[in-house]
């Protein structure tokens, strides 16, 4: 390969990762929202979603390391707790060791919310990929599996 036709390629390839980083980067507020909206479908508020995640993350969290965690007052975190386990989404415990501490833990309710978050991302993605052609579908499968190993690559450095 002569100088020029590296630097050609070397334009090329900066071009493509340049719209590719387009595409990927180009969600806009509004597209987030509706996207949040239809996933929780009023199910759950964002507060809702957050505790759920950082208590799926960590585990059962006494009630002031989750209030840490989502940085609000026990206060707050308290009243947060209450109205997620009176709609079964989480509940509360003494800790066998030592029962003045309250842990704050997911119900079977709460955990499936991710498994139908997941279900409805993968039927929603699955209406989009029946619109592709069988080439767009296999070109997209050899680079989300280049993006993965990149991921797991990066992970371990």
């Amino acid at each position: 390969m002569t100088l020029n036709e590296s630097t050609t390629a070397s334009r090329d390839r900066d071009r493509i990762v340049t719209e590719l980083l387009d595409e990927m980067s180009a969600w806009r507020p509004e597209e987030m929202s509706r996207a949040i909206k239809h996933w929780l479908r009023g199910s759950l508020s964002l507060v809702h979603l957050q505790v759920l995640t950082v208590l799926e993350v960590e585990g059962p969290l006494a009630m002031s390391r989750l209030a840490d965690a989502l940085d609000v007052s026990v206060a707050s975190a308290t009243g947060i707790v209450d109205r997620m386990e009176d709609r079964g989404l989480v509940e509360r415990h003494r800790e066998a060791g030592d029962r003045r501490i309250v842990l704050v833990r997911t119900t079977a309710t709460g955990s499936g919310v991710f498994r139908d978050l997941g279900d409805a991302r993968r039927e929603h993605l699955a209406a989009l990929f029946g619109g592709m052609t069988d080439a767009e579908l296999g070109g997209l499968l050899i680079g989300m599996q280049a993006m993965r190993r990149q991921r797991m690559a990066a992970a371990t450095r």
